[in-house]
């Protein structure tokens, strides 16, 4: 065994030790888990983008071989509705309208994919043929998918008695008067208009549930794949079932990806916990590819106009963005938070001193659309960097010289942007010196001219990122972390932040072992239930190492404390003379000062259950649970440099190189960073390349499977280089700023950047995404003819 102290201090690069089971296919997902008897739930959605149901017919579907049961919207009127939990206001002051999104529809359908019945069999089969045989009559209406169209003048009206004009709020944020000020006295002015795609998250592991109910205990059992075990718990027992939080329990198990799509409650959810009820046994569901595609929050999908003010010397002035964002067709739980809670974004890494911006939240015939990796991020990003390209273009100043001469240098730290957000830490210039020079910038015009030689366009691209990341930065959101030793001397490590796929089983023991001194191997970690972890927030927004990290730091500090109370009894000392080592080699060890009388950790943890050790009437065991919130959010900012090659003849384009220069502040494991940030970068990677959810004019999603809707491979990406340049923060107690978005938050505009200096020798000057072989092929038959 390793020793403890040795190899495993925080900055270590421990490989994850989540990939032995993974690997071996030994992974414990929802659909591993057993359940004697279950029946197989299957959802019959609606055809149509928007229908009134005239009539719906199920009894030939009751009678049919192994159907257990049928639910329709009017046998489950008991049941709640998913809520939006992000409040937002209208126009004219008045809060948004909650938009009823039943478990299942009644008078009308509003997206293809609207859930309309639920039947329950034997098998998947049997319930698959019962849905075909339930008989709906629709009665058609107009839809409109697209969200410039959607605020058009005689738009079909996806909610008429709430928004006739199809807006459901209007956010503004900013000094309107300043901004125009900047705009006044401008010696020029820089427009882009431009569109972020609708995406999918599509991750490996599809949405699932298995649902259980106990009549004794009058009480529902969930195992789902979710970022919010307890978030969750209480959002489907309170307001979708009206039960207390404590007669659910949710088991998140293993989870094959999320990316934000996996932290909202969801209608099959509740549908199969319901259905274990009323059948008294386990009910399963588990989406198809096709399904997810159909029932799955989508993301991103917005337009935006943006307008940047600079002097004759290319000092940024004022920027403002107008940004329409399709919602859907119900307000999703926290729907509206991508486009309207990170808009502080839009400031980058930059001085510009009057920034505004106005958000219209727009019904749609579509999918609801929530958080996905980012979740407005590399919008606000995208928005600043692709006009810094297209100033510099149009005024003749080289692009690295005008982000430089605008950038926040660090002696100004703490900085008070123009708009919502105060860095508190970063070093700005050091990213993009970094990244340029490891990505040999000043290389590039003889690898330009190189390529042009065999018929190829070379293009190299840049963009400066930066985040609010670990939850509202105006407060953001506690966690929970217990530290459990048994009568054995064992600890667990019990956390409210949900693993899935970051690599925390890893990290937590990390960080556990360097604060009590204890192997990493004999560290347990437990998460994803709620019967066992007392409390959690979840994993969401680039959070868990600063809320979830900080609590585990905290709780480990009240272990200290108590252990040295309890070893200065059993050494027979004073307490403030009780010191403690994690750093010994022999593990973590409390001694009394100046001399070789000591007690590890382990050892002190078991004598602390033996009865008559501990003074008559002390508490037994050693336990602490810290429930805390961090002081504010943090900033993790970089700079991404890519170059790419396209080839005129096909419109194909080739990643060759990707830099980037990151600020994560402290870096717990060098390994799981870097994994997180290509992570980001292949979606980001895939958004700007291929990705793109389509509707034709009736509403038909023409992208409900992978044969239309390309996800990147590897073989579609290069090697990444990842260089730290860490600032840590003060702001949380291990000076984390995040890294789970960083890599997606800057790999938009650079990507985008890298394929327009391609074909920049061509005049052409901005190509909207996805840049397919299609898109980039015609772009540059326009210039050449």
């Amino acid at each position: 065994m390793q020793p403890a102290g040795l190899g495993i201090r925080i900055g270590t690069p421990m490989r994850r030790v989540e990939d032995g089971r993974f690997l071996r296919g030994a992974g414990r997902f929802v659909d591993d888990h057993p359940a004697f008897g279950a029946a197989h739930l299957v959802v019959l959605r609606s055809p149509h983008a928007a229908a009134r149901i005239t009539a719906l017919e199920a009894d030939a579907a009751r009678a049919m071989p192994g159907v257990r049961l049928v639910l329709t919207a009017a046998g489950i009127g008991e049941l709640g509705v998913l809520r939006c939990v992000t409040p937002r206001h209208r126009r004219d002051g008045r809060p948004i309208a909650q938009t009823p999104w039943r478990m299942l529809a009644s008078d009308a359908v509003r997206y293809v994919g609207d859930a309309v019945a639920a039947v329950v069999a034997e098998s998947r089969a049997a319930a698959l043929d019962a849905a075909e045989a339930i008989a709906v009559a629709y009665e058609p209406l107009p839809a409109v998918t697209d969200i410039a169209a959607a605020v058009q003048p005689g738009a079909p009206a996806v909610w008429p008695e709430f928004a006739p004009d199809n807006e459901s709020f209007l956010f503004r944020l900013g000094d309107t008067a300043a901004v125009e000020a900047g705009f006044a006295r401008a010696a020029h002015v820089v427009r882009h208009e431009f569109r972020i795609t609708r995406v999918s998250a599509n991750p490996m592991e599809p949405r699932n549930a298995l649902a259980t109910y106990d009549p004794i205990e009058e009480r529902y059992t969930l195992v789902t794949g979710t970022q919010l075990p307890h978030v969750m718990r209480n959002e489907i027992a309170e307001f979708a079932l009206g039960v207390p939080s404590n007669r659910l329990r949710i088991i998140s198990p293993d989870v094959g990806g999320g990316f934000g799509m996996k932290e909202s409650p969801f209608q099959e959810y509740v549908l199969c916990l319901h259905a274990a009820k009323l059948l008294g046994r386990p009910v399963r569901w588990t989406a198809t590819r096709t399904e997810s595609f159909l029932s799955d929050s989508h993301a991103r999908d917005n337009v935006s106009t943006a307008e940047l003010a600079l002097d004759a010397e290319g000092r940024f002035l004022a920027f403002r963005v107008s940004t329409l964002c399709n919602l859907g067709a119900y307000l999703a739980w926290q729907g509206p938070v991508s486009s309207t809670n990170n808009v502080g974004g839009l400031a980058g890494v930059y001085r510009t001193p009057a920034i505004c911006t106005e958000v219209r939240g727009i019904f749609t015939h579509t999918q609801p659309t929530a958080p996905y990796r980012g979740a407005g991020r590399p919008e606000a990003i995208f928005a600043i960097e692709r006009c810094i390209d297209l100033a510099a273009d149009s005024m003749g100043i080289d692009r690295v010289e005008l982000r430089r001469r605008n950038m926040i240098p660090p002696e100004a730290m703490p900085f008070r942007t123009g708009l919502d957000y105060t860095y508190d830490s970063g070093d700005f210039p050091k990213n993009q010196a970094l990244a340029l020079e490891a990505a040999d910038w000043a290389g590039f015009p003889a690898r330009r001219a190189e390529a042009a030689s065999r018929g190829r366009l070379r293009g190299i691209g840049l963009a400066n990122a930066v985040e609010s990341a670990g939850g509202p930065h105006r407060g953001p959101m506690e966690e929970a972390a217990e530290i459990r030793f048994d009568s054995g001397g064992s600890a667990t490590l019990l956390m409210g932040s949900h693993n899935h796929g970051q690599g925390h089983e890893t990290v937590f023991r990390q960080i556990a072992a360097e604060k009590l001194g204890i192997p990493p191997e004999r560290l347990r970690v437990v998460c994803g239930d709620t019967d066992l972890v007392t409390h959690g927030r979840g994993t969401i927004g680039s959070r868990s190492m600063m809320a979830a990290g900080g609590a585990l730091v905290g709780a480990a500090a009240k272990i200290v404390e108590r252990g040295k109370r309890i070893a200065a009894h059993l050494l027979e000392a004073d307490e403030v003379d009780i010191e403690f080592d994690a750093s010994a080699e022999q593990g973590g060890v409390f001694r009394v000062a100046g001399t070789d009388r000591g007690l590890g950790i382990e050892a002190l943890a078991k004598q602390s259950y033996v009865p008559g050790a501990l003074p008559m009437g002390e508490e037994l065991g050693l336990a602490a649970t810290l429930v805390t919130r961090p002081g504010d959010a943090t900033f993790p900012n970089g700079c991404h440099v890519c170059e790419v090659e396209v080839d005129p003849e096909t419109g194909e384009t080739t990643l060759l190189r990707y830099v980037v220069a990151d600020d994560v502040g402290t870096v717990i494991n060098p390994l799981l960073v870097k994994g997180q940030i290509h992570g980001g970068i292949a979606q980001g990677f895939g958004q700007v390349f291929g990705e793109a959810i389509r509707y034709d004019p009736d509403g038909q999603i023409l992208t409900a499977s992978f044969q239309d809707y390309p996800m990147p491979r590897a073989d579609d990406l290069c090697a990444m280089e990842v260089i730290s340049n860490p600032v840590p923060t003060a702001t949380n107690p291990l000076g984390v700023k995040g890294a789970g978005e960083a890599g997606t938050v800057g790999a938009l505009p650079a990507l985008l950047s890298a394929v327009v200096d391609a074909l920049h020798p061509l005049g052409v000057r901005d190509i909207e995404m996805p840049a397919t072989p299609e898109r980039v092929w015609r772009a540059i038959q326009a210039a050449q003819g």
